[in-house]
């Protein structure tokens, strides 16, 4: 039961990651970052791009969308949206606002940066972005199905505690959740894992870099392993350490029974056996004695 919560903790987490701009713990918490700051703001790099004569349709994309203050200094990409701010002098990165949240997001810097319009890309990288959109789907989906399985997990785990058969059913819940928990950190990891490479392999010419975030990967994989432990003892508890104890019939040790006489209320317990009773005497008149008789005379 706390590891299933543990995995829960780390769930939320996950989810909640980029949802507040002003709360460093979720600021901290992304998917991928991108960071474009020395393309930005370093006036000397796109001069350095120009004596290596690296003048094509891209290069000309990005100067645009800097131009027209369309590329931020960096962007952390979360769950449900994305967030992008400025570099300080000091090197201190400040987030200035996040993008609204939408269901099955996934960020793509063809859109972001307004690349889509340049029609530099083609065919090919179409069907990429539109794959890359469908696994983002999946994924999203997968950590709100493991998110209301987990919960479940909870709930159904307290029958565990009264019998077996909770035990069985709350193992078959947790064998769902863990294998939607894991392909949801695989899904994750692939996508913008992937994504970090594609833009380090296409963009690091142009000074512009991306990087997996180390705490939402951390909080991803925390939940696999949580959710894998949860299942595995759950299994366990169907043969052993149920709550519930197995029906232990008590056996009371047979005695002979025998007749044992009980003390006579009027005679103390102390006192012998009763004499035997006279047979009653048939009555005849005048020879016996009857002490409730009266006669007149």
């Amino acid at each position: 039961m706390a590891l299933t919560i543990i995995s829960l903790v780390c769930l939320l987490m996950v989810a909640s990651g980029q949802l507040n701009k002003d709360n460093k713990i979720q600021r901290d918490i992304y998917f991928m970052k991108a960071d474009t700051s020395d393309f930005n703001d370093n006036p000397k790099a796109i001069q350095t791009l120009n004596n290596l004569n690296i003048d094509n349709n891209l290069l000309a994309a990005l100067q645009k969308a800097s131009s027209n203050l369309q590329l931020e200094d960096f962007y952390t990409v979360g769950l449900w949206n994305y967030c992008w701010g400025d570099e300080q002098p000091d090197g201190k990165q400040v987030i200035k606002d996040c993008s609204p949240r939408k269901n099955s997001f996934w960020f793509d810097p063809v859109e972001v940066w307004k690349l889509n319009q340049t029609g530099i890309f083609d065919d090919k990288m179409d069907k990429a972005l539109n794959a890359a959109h469908k696994f983002a789907g999946w994924m999203f989906a997968s950590y709100m199905i493991a998110i209301v399985l987990t919960v479940a997990e909870f709930l159904v785990g307290l029958a565990a505690i009264f019998s077996r058969w909770g035990s069985l059913v709350t193992t078959i819940v947790s064998t769902a959740q863990s294998i939607f928990v894991f392909a949801a950190a695989v899904t994750s990891t692939a996508l913008y894992g992937s994504e970090v490479g594609i833009i380090e392999s296409t963009m690091k010419v142009y000074n512009i870099h991306a990087s997996l975030g180390k705490n939402m990967m951390a909080w991803v994989w925390l939940a696999v392993a949580f959710s894998t432990a949860s299942g595995f003892f759950w299994t366990i508890s169907i043969c052993c350490c149920s709550g519930k104890s197995p029906h232990k019939k008590i056996k009371a040790e047979k005695t002979p029974y025998t007749y044992e006489r009980v003390a006579s209320p009027y005679v103390g317990a102390s006192a012998g056996p009763a004499p035997a009773m006279a047979p009653p005497a048939h009555s005849t008149s005048g020879s016996a004695y009857e002490p409730f008789r009266h006669e007149r005379v």
